[in-house]
């Protein structure tokens, strides 16, 4: 399964994405599961945020939400750190 966060905004605009392949890891099945909640709470277009806040894109697959600081999820906030932390 991959996942893709794509993060915009921010104070200095600057975008940044990591995608994750979990096919092969040891744990994909704490990615599904972390994933498949992160998607549940997450909205089908782009939701309004704060000024200079960050606002998400989560793809898993073929299914994209959105997401905007400062009203993510945990499940949410945990996959979006995880896979800019890990991911390439």
């Amino acid at each position: 399964m991959r996942i893709r966060v794509r993060r915009t905004g921010g104070f200095a605009g600057i975008e940044r994405s990591a995608e994750v392949d979990t096919s092969g890891l040891p744990d994909a099945h704490e990615w599904r599961a972390l994933a498949e909640k992160a998607l549940a709470s997450g909205r089908a277009t782009p939701p309004v945020g704060v000024p200079d806040g960050f606002s998400y894109e989560i793809t898993v697959g073929t299914r994209t939400v959105y997401a905007a600081d400062p009203r993510l999820t945990e499940e949410q906030r945990q996959l979006i750190s995880r896979v800019l932390k890990e991911g390439a």
